[in-house]
């Protein structure tokens, strides 16, 4: 069985969309969606440095557009399921058709404008663990009264919340933790300090009517199938200030019986953790459009009809 993933946040890189772009009738879809939501994609997927497409507001509305514009190169694809990590997770509510491209978009930009604003209330961010067991780097970051914002399996966890909080982990690290690396985003998102995200996208959500899922759709909050728009569009808008539980995900590709993964542009985070914790599975990460051919005969061996 395929499984169809996006990445979150973070996976961007300059210049990635340029040999996205050369595709047929990819610029003139770019652009439309640029026009659409207020935000040139292309000049900043083609042309911004590091830093411009760090912005929370820039980078968000990037990613879902790529996302789309590489699984749309796949031609014909039947996955099993699909799911993305954070704000992943739009980009994968368009696979399943629950949002339109256009509209899921319009979405992120609001989404992304709105985590901008959240995190410019308090100083806050978020950094990566690495090393150390699991259940004693969550105990010690609730004593610390951080949250594990990302949970994302094969040993991994972000931690989140005031530039404080983040100070004392790093003097004081869990047992067994190697390194505690702080990760260039504006913010604390997926924590409680996004609330008023929360409220921003709730209401740009009451003009968007979600259909139900065509493929099986894995949401971040417990990693399980929802069955209904109406419940994944709730499970977007609720997900800014909750934690991602891409462990469970995970857990339930494995239940499901995948055999294969393909993450789309920019892709290489999501197949890099599923090389860990799930050995066996083929994975492919769409970097650029020479990746295609290769993704074709992957959903030939591996999807279903």
């Amino acid at each position: 069985m395929l499984v169809l993933v996006a990445p979150g946040q973070g996976a961007q890189t300059p210049g990635f969309l340029t040999p996205w772009l050369e595709l047929p009738g990819a610029a003139a879809r770019v652009a439309a969606w640029s026009d659409a939501i207020g935000l040139d994609l292309a000049h900043y997927g083609t042309q911004a440095d590091a830093d411009e497409i760090r912005d929370t507001a820039v980078a968000q509305p990037l990613l879902v557009a790529a996302g789309i514009l590489s699984a749309t190169a796949l031609g014909d694809v039947s996955p099993g399921a699909v799911a993305g990590h954070s704000v992943g997770e739009f980009t994968a509510a368009a696979f399943a058709g629950v949002l339109d491209d256009t509209v899921a978009l319009d979405l992120v930009r609001k989404r992304g404008l709105a985590m901008a604003d959240a995190a410019a209330i308090t100083e806050t961010g978020m950094s990566a663990l690495l090393g150390g067991d699991p259940e004693v780097s969550l105990a010690h970051l609730e004593k610390l009264g951080l949250t594990p914002a990302n949970i994302n399996g094969a040993g991994q966890i972000v931690a989140a919340g005031t530039l404080e909080q983040l100070a004392a982990l790093n003097e004081d690290k869990p047992e067994g933790v190697r390194k505690v690396v702080p990760l260039k985003v504006a913010g604390a998102f997926h924590t409680v300090h996004m609330a008023p995200a929360v409220e921003a996208l709730a209401k740009a959500a009451t003009e968007v009517t979600p259909a139900d899922p065509t493929v099986r759709y894995l949401s971040n909050k417990d990693g399980q199938a929802v069955a209904t728009g109406a419940e994944i569009l709730d499970r977007l808008i609720g997900q800014v200030a909750n934690p991602v539980r891409w462990d469970l995900c995970m857990e339930t590709f494995k239940e499901l019986g995948a055999t294969a993964i393909i993450e789309v542009s920019p892709g290489g985070t999501l197949v890099g953790l599923a090389k860990r914790a799930l050995p066996g599975v083929k994975t492919l990460a769409l970097k650029t459009p020479d990746d295609l051919d290769a993704a074709r005969e992957l959903i030939a061996e591996h999807g279903v009809a």
